[in-house]
This record gives structure tokens, C-alpha cells and sequence, in this order.
């Protein structure tokens, strides 16, 4: 199409020829579609942008971090490690009251959880033992298994040690040997099964 320039007459209006008139408002027409389509892109990436601030600061709360996974493993093993104790208060230590210093699960659970971090399953491949020492002798308290559908790769032997000494005033209370108190160091060995390298062992105090 071929543009011809305006001619001016009478007030100083422009006259244009029909083929002009219909691309003059050609023009306007694309003008106000791209304006219109222009105000809209620029809400659109407003909202995107709003979008991905609402969803980035939602992924503070719902998107856990690594410290925050490794507290909850923490967390329920150290409570697993609790059940475990209070059971075996009627099964295997047969006794009223069993008194353990008060971060001694939240420390072993820790230490649990950091030996299973370099395992391909991570914790959920181990299978974890609950022993009592006491007087040279291993009592096994019972066993764990944070995940009961995947094949255990590795072994975690926790060991408490039993504390002879006791409460004094307690005794007093209860009656004799009924009453259990756990030091606060453990042992903590840890056995590839499928492997043959040496267990390895590390001492907690």
C-alpha cells in the first residue's frame, strides 16, 4: 500500500484520501489493540512478579531447608529412641522408674542421624539397636526401624550406659532396684552390612 502525505484546507484540517482515511484508522486501531495489549502485559508481569514474591516467600515455610529436614529426623528418632526406652522398662530392665539426663535422646538422636547422611538410603536404610551396658554385659533394649520398606544397608548400635551409683534420696523412695538412672555417655557403632570394613566406633561423653 502506498501512503500519500495530507493536504491541508479550509481550518487547518487535514483532508485525506479514502485509501488513507481506512489506514489512518488502520492505525488507531492497531494503536489502541497495542496499548490496550501493552497495559495489559505490564499488569501480567506486575502480577508474575507478585506471583513469584508470594511463592518465593512461601517456600520459606513450606520448602524445608536442610537444617530444618535434619531437625525433624532428630526429632522423631529421638522420640523413637524414648518409646523404645519406655518399653523396655517392663521387658527387659524390669523396673518402676528409668532417669536419663534430659538431652541424652535429642544427642544420640543427632548423632544418629549425622552417621546416616553419607548412606545412599540416608537414615531410612539403617537399622538401629538399643543396648544397655552394664557390669561388662550388653542387655538389647530393642530395635528400630525408621524405614520398615527399604532394606537396611547399615547397622547403628546405640549404648547406653548404666549409672550404678543412682540417686541416694530416691532409694529411700522406691523400692530397692527399682529404680534405673542412664548416664549420660553412649556408644555409638556403626556396621555396613554389605561390606567388609571394620565397624566403626565413636565414644560420647
Amino acid at each position: 500500500m502506498v501512503y500519500t502525505p495530507a493536504l491541508v484546507f479550509g481550518h487547518g484540517m487535514p483532508v485525506i484520501s479514502e485509501e488513507d482515511s481506512i489506514v489512518e484508522l488502520m492505525r488507531k486501531f492497531i494503536y489502541q489493540i497495542t496499548s490496550s495489549d501493552k497495559g495489559e502485559r505490564q499488569g501480567s508481569l506486575e502480577s508474575r512478579e507478585d506471583f513469584d514474591k508470594e511463592k518465593n516467600s512461601s517456600n520459606i515455610w513450606f520448602e524445608p531447608s536442610v537444617e530444618y529436614e535434619e531437625a525433624l529426623l532428630q526429632r522423631n528418632v529421638s522420640r523413637e529412641i524414648e518409646s523404645c526406652l519406655s518399653n523396655a522398662k517392663v521387658s527387659s530392665l524390669r523396673c518402676q522408674v528409668l532417669l536419663l539426663p534430659r538431652p541424652l535422646t535429642a544427642k544420640v538422636a543427632r548423632d544418629v542421624v549425622r552417621s546416616s547422611a553419607d548412606e545412599p538410603c540416608g537414615l531410612r536404610g539403617a537399622s538401629i539397636s538399643i543396648y544397655l551396658e552394664s557390669k561388662n554385659a550388653l542387655l538389647s533394649l530393642g530395635t528400630i526401624s525408621p524405614d520398615p520398606g527399604v532394606t537396611p544397608t547399615f547397622e547403628l548400635s546405640v549404648v547406653f550406659k548404666l549409672d550404678n551409683d543412682g540417686w541416694p534420696p530416691l532409694k529411700h523412695i522406691f523400692v530397692h532396684d527399682k529404680v534405673l538412672k542412664l548416664r549420660p555417655e553412649y556408644r555409638l557403632v556403626k556396621k555396613k552390612l554389605y561390606s567388609s570394613a571394620s565397624p566403626v566406633v565413636h565414644d560420647f561423653y
